[in-house]
Formats: structure tokens, sequence, C-alpha cells
């Protein structure tokens, strides 16, 4: 929370100011308090109070009310994030032949699967999704959606096989975009969330579709995922080593004006997806908060007069 003028808060120095008052003048009544010298008749017909508090009560609760309105004043603002209109996602999965590498536990689409999960259960329900699965090329596309058990449906779907086609997917996934767009809207927020565990083995430069999405403002945001020492078995009983490629990725993602992350464990592809899923799609907005303290203000005022009468020494 800030306060947009916040100067208005020197007026709480009065809340302190009156205290010390009430107290001076509650001292000088005791000091000039004339003797009555028939107290058993006095205490016999004046009021019983039920205690010191409730003498008090009526001045804190109109000094709480000055604090609120002063707050108010001040023109408190908080930011919070809020669902952009008409947003979409694409959610592109390398389910090439060295997702079945270990490095990852259990396994790395596996992780992918589970991540991938977890980043649908964050995006706010109004958001339009897709997805892209491919090896050797895309191979299953869904459009975006506010369907996004659609996306749930191919990523549980996926499976390991082929080659890395990263770049073909990434088209892919921008023809998505813009055969949804509809012919002569302004064109809607859109972002790419890619994620791949190692290098282009088939198809177009993925750079040149980076280029591409700056162009059409897409961000890419890209995640390298497994470890250097990454193996897939080979023929023959051999061990083919695939690392992932967070130089291309990183590359991507600077192109386009997206982020990367490199990751090497569940926990943190999980981390990581929970993450994007909470940012994308949602602006940062400044609301407000002026109503909310007045009306604190206004309620404490108000409970405040009405105790000063409740409590008001009253004789038979």
């Amino acid at each position: 929370m800030r306060l947009t003028d916040p100067v208005w808060l020197a007026a709480l120095a009065a809340i302190p100011l009156v205290l010390a008052l009430q107290a001076l003048l509650a001292r000088r009544r005791r000091r000039y308090a004339a003797r009555f010298p028939a107290l058993g008749t006095l205490a016999a017909v004046a009021p019983r109070t039920g205690g010191g508090w409730r003498r008090w009560l009526p001045a804190a609760l109109v000094l709480a009310a000055l604090a609120g309105m002063v707050v108010a004043m001040a023109r408190p603002e908080r930011t919070v994030a809020v669902p952009i209109e008409k947003a979409a996602v694409m959610l592109v999965t390398d389910t090439s032949n060295s997702m079945i590498a270990d490095d990852v536990d259990p396994d790395r689409l596996t992780a992918a699967k589970n991540a991938a999960q977890t980043f649908i259960d964050e995006l706010p329900d109004g958001l339009e999704l897709g997805g892209v699965a491919y090896s050797t090329g895309p191979y299953d596309v869904v459009e975006p959606t506010t369907d996004h058990d659609q996306v749930r449906e191919l990523i549980d779907s996926l499976s390991p096989d082929g080659a890395t086609a990263t770049g073909d997917a990434l088209q892919a996934a921008l023809d998505a975009l813009e055969e949804h767009r509809e012919e002569g809207a302004r064109r809607a927020p859109a972002a790419i969330v890619l994620l791949s565990d190692g290098q282009t083995t088939a198809g177009r430069d993925p750079i040149e579709v980076a280029e591409e999405a700056k162009r059409l403002r897409v961000p890419i945001y890209t995640v390298a995922l497994g470890t250097p020492d990454g193996t897939i078995p080979g023929p023959g009983g051999s061990v083919v080593p695939v690392p992932p490629d967070p130089v291309t990725l990183e590359r991507i993602a600077e192109i386009t004006g997206g982020q990367a992350f490199t990751v090497d464990d569940a926990a943190a592809l999980e981390a990581v997806y929970s993450r994007l899923g909470s940012q994308i799609g949602s602006k940062r907005e400044t609301r407000e908060m002026t109503a909310g303290f007045a009306a604190i203000g206004a309620v404490l005022l108000a409970a405040g007069l009405v105790a000063a009468v409740r409590f008001q020494p009253r004789f038979p």
C-alpha cells in the first residue's frame, strides 16, 4: 500500500494532543472537586457506570474515526493483479525422444506434464489457453479457448518420440493465435510458454520464428528442462547424451521480450510454471482505497456517538 498525499498524515499528530488535553482536564476536575457533605445520599442516587473504560470508549472511537478519515485524505492505494480481457496463451511442449531421460524425477516428460497442470490451475478462468505438442513436427494443436480442459487432455496424452522441431512448433503456436483472432479486431494480448529439453534437430530455425513473434508482439517464455548430464539409451546398449539447450531458449526469450528459465528438477519446474500461470494473463493495476478508509472512519464515528449517548451518566 502507498499513499498519494502522505502530507495529510501530519494531522494524526492531533490524536496524542487530544488525549493529553483530556487527561489534563480530568486532572483539573479532580483538583478542584467540591466537598459534598452527604456522601451516602449521593452514592445512593449516582449512576453506576460499571468501570472507567466506558468513560474512555466514546473518545477512543472518535479518535479512531479521526485516524481513519486522515488516512482516507492521504488517498491510500494498493496494487493488485487483474485478468487481462481476451488474453490468449499457447502452451508449447517438447515431446521428443529425449524426454524419457530420468535426470529429472521421475522423468522429464512426466515432470513437464505435472508442471503443465499446475500452470493451468494458476491461470484466470477467463483467459484463453491453447496448446501445441511437438517432436519431429507439431502433431497436436489446440486453438486458444476458455475451456482449459481441452489443453489438460492434450497434456495427459503426451508421449515421447521423434526429433525436436522447436521452430515449427513455435510457428504453429503463432498461426493458432492469428487464426483465432477475429478479422479486423484489435490484436489482443498473447504469449507463448515453450518447454524444450534439447537442441533443435529438425524444421525451421527457432530464432527466425522468434523474430516473427517479436513483430507480432507475442513474448515467448522459455523453459530449458534437464541437466547437462542427462542421457537416454541408444542403439546396441549405448548411452546418448541429451543436454538441454538453454542458450538458444534464452535468445528466443530475449528477442521476444519474454523470460527464460533453466530448471533441473521437478520442484523447480512446478515453481516456474506456477509463477508463470499467475503472471501471464494478468496485469498490475493500482486501486484507490480512500472510500474504504472513509467508510471505516464513518462507522467508528457513529459508534463513538452511540457510545457517548449510551454511557452518559443519568440521574433517576
